[in-house]
């Protein structure tokens, strides 16, 4: 009997330390648990996840060599720094080979505008050397010294690359002309006296107390003539200005028209015309709403 008991007391003892070394304690079982599902998580995750994370890592690695192939960097010489230097770089040695050596010179002079002025003339007075760089050449100045010419109204100058100086000028042209002792002096729209010569055809005679350049009759004068029409100019042979509002003109045919002061001038040459037409010596349009013809 104590033999069984024994027995039969210590049987008992191995399962239990069997079950206890086969049952994990609750706390290890826990970390076990734990472990395996920490374990176990990141491995199901990365099975869904891994393959996407590896495409968009590869499309990111693709997108930067597409970019590194289609973006290569410019070379140091094709920066716009360099370029930009380069550029000033050779302006700079354009403008001194062009300031210095007579590879754009003056060899041709150009002359237009000239009919009663000879081309000699306008050369001597432009004095500009042939073989001299075209960027040394003072336009403005030769202008000034051809618009210097009596006959001449105006002057331009121009520099025409690779070798040519171009002078353009505009001749006075005269519109009346004033008999005194020296001769026949012409003068021309802006009351410039510019020559002494026989007045063209067409020219009308000017009468006033002191013709001349900033005489206040002549302008008036000059003023009514240029306001009327070719078929009536062309009948004047004498404009006459006591004052700037006492103007008469003389017809070829010996009538004169009264013109009175230079206001409504276009309205009394309009006048005019139609009153010619009726016979009579002195045809006044000074008030060109009530001409009156004796």
């Amino acid at each position: 009997m104590t033999r069984e008991r024994r027995g039969r007391s210590e049987r008992p003892d191995r399962p239990v330390r069997r079950d206890a070394q086969r049952s994990p304690r609750p706390g290890a079982s826990d970390s076990r648990a734990t472990a395996g599902d920490r374990t176990s998580s990141p491995r199901r995750t990365s099975t869904v996840t891994d393959p996407g994370t590896r495409r968009t890592r590869e499309s990111a690695s693709a997108a930067r060599k597409s970019a590194a192939v289609e973006t290569p960097r410019r070379p140091w010489y094709r920066r716009p720094a360099v370029m930009g230097v380069v550029g000033v770089v050779v302006v700079v040695a354009l403008g001194l080979v062009a300031w210095f050596t007579p590879l754009l010179s003056v060899r041709e002079t150009d002359v237009a505008g000239a009919t009663s002025i000879s081309e000699e003339q306008i050369r001597q007075v432009l004095a500009v050397p042939q073989g001299q760089p075209l960027l040394r050449v003072d336009t403005e100045g030769a202008a000034q010294r051809v618009a210097a010419i009596p006959k001449v109204a105006s002057a331009r100058v121009q520099r025409v690359y690779p070798s040519t100086i171009r002078v353009t000028v505009t001749e006075r042209v005269p519109v009346v002309f004033v008999d005194s002792p020296g001769g026949t002096h012409l003068f021309d729209a802006k009351a410039v006296d510019y020559e002494i010569a026989p007045p063209p055809p067409g020219v009308p005679r000017l009468v006033t107390e002191t013709p001349g350049w900033g005489d206040p009759s002549t302008e008036a004068a000059i003023e009514v003539l240029e306001s009327m029409p070719p078929q009536l100019r062309g009948q004047v042979g004498q404009v006459a200005a006591k004052s700037i509002s006492d103007i008469s003109v003389t017809l070829l045919d010996g009538r004169i028209v009264v013109w009175g002061g230079t206001e409504k001038s276009e309205r009394k040459a309009a006048v005019t015309l139609p009153l010619l037409t009726q016979p009579g010596q002195t045809y006044d349009v000074s008030s060109p709403d009530l001409p009156t013809v004796r």
